[in-house]
């Protein structure tokens, strides 16, 4: 991608800018394009006031053909400038959000999740002819199949208390000071969606330094949850108003020190320590005893094997068997016999990673 492109937004068309853009050069896409809506008339409260909904010009379509059109030319330029390795995500309601679906599935898109935002704030359905509309879907795909997309799993679950971050989230509506402004007091964009709900798609899908591109950057959520969390972004709008909004705005937002930016990570990440460096290593010697919770003892073997009664085998073969389980983490399962009583064998695992990460070179 042309340097200059990083951390800047380009006034236009989204898909005549996006064909200026470098095939591959971008890690994510965050994509909030126009529902669709289908307005026939406007919408009045009870009191007969009018409701300040989604009637701009830029989400008026001639038919679903016109619309499925739009969708599959940005859809395509947003493939080609992902890495290989990355991924997208689009947001809807039920207006237009079964025809990006399957426009990114014909498109060669693989869907991982679909996220429902279920609003703790909704508008109230003022007719009472339909179900209030209190969320809306998320859908998060890789750019292939055979993608390798980020994922920051261990992060998530942190950032909910150490619970498993499920696809149901429950955000307010962009309300009070973070909504933007008019001259005349209306709220300047129609869709401004809460930087809460961004900075948990920035946080689980990117790494820090990595590109965001978002097509539809309106004033500028993506680009300043971006900034925030040290990612950078490339947005493209065509709305000078929203344009100037938008840099407004994120000359406001200081970014996060690097530490700051560190989260928790998975232990798939962590490099890969074979029980046989452990005994290398000089923790644990061959003919040490290791001894698992319900009492059985084995011995270590030269090899980084452990040998049961007749049985030799990996620490997590001999655990399963010692366990009468189908499979065992041999790390969590054995303990050594030591001067200082039992210690868990995953603790010379730690010590090794720590080692290795402060090796020359590391």
């Amino acid at each position: 991608m042309a340097r200059h492109f990083k951390d800047r937004i380009i006034e236009g068309e989204c898909i005549a800018e996006m064909q200026k853009l470098k095939a591959g050069s971008i890690d994510l896409v965050f994509a909030d394009p126009p529902y669709n809506m289908q307005l026939g008339s406007g919408l009045t409260r009870p009191d007969q006031s009018i409701v300040d909904g989604v009637d701009d010009e830029w989400d008026k379509f001639d038919d679903f053909a016109a619309y499925d059109a739009f969708t599959r030319a940005w859809l395509s330029q947003a493939r080609r400038v992902l890495k290989p390795n990355g991924a997208i995500w689009v947001i809807g309601s039920y207006h237009n959000v079964f025809r990006l679906g399957a426009a990114l599935q014909d498109l060669g898109f693989w869907i991982l999740n679909d996220i429902v935002w279920r609003k703790t704030n909704p508008m109230p359905n003022f007719k009472g002819t339909r179900f209030t509309n209190a969320h809306e879907t998320l859908i998060w795909a890789a750019r292939s199949k055979e993608a390798r997309y980020t994922f920051n799993y261990d992060a998530l679950k942190m950032l909910n208390d150490e619970l498993q971050m499920r696809s149901d989230w429950t955000l307010p509506l962009c309300t009070g000071g973070e909504r933007l402004k008019d001259r005349e007091g209306k709220k300047l964009h129609s869709t401004q969606k809460p930087e809460a709900l961004l900075h948990r798609v920035v946080l689980a899908t990117t790494r820090p330094g990595e590109v965001i591109l978002d097509p539809f950057f309106g004033t500028g959520t993506t680009g300043a949850a971006a900034k925030r969390l040290g990612r950078h972004y490339v947005g493209i709008e065509r709305d000078a108003d929203y344009v100037a909004a938008a840099q407004a705005r994120l000359k406001k937002v200081k970014p996060a020190a690097i530490e700051d930016l560190e989260v928790t990570k998975s232990k798939k990440e962590e490099p890969r320590v074979p029980f046989g460096q452990i005994i290398e290593a000089g923790f644990i010697r061959p003919g040490d005893i290791l001894v698992s919770p319900n009492g059985k003892r084995a011995r270590v073997r030269a090899d980084g094997s452990l040998a049961l009664g007749e049985a030799t085998g990996s620490i997590h073969r001999i655990g399963a068997l010692a366990a009468d389980a189908p499979a065992c983490n041999g790390w969590t399962f054995w303990h050594a016999e030591t001067k200082r009583g039992l210690e868990c064998i995953d603790l010379y695992r730690r010590e090794m990673r720590r080692q290795m990460a402060m090796a020359p070179g590391a």
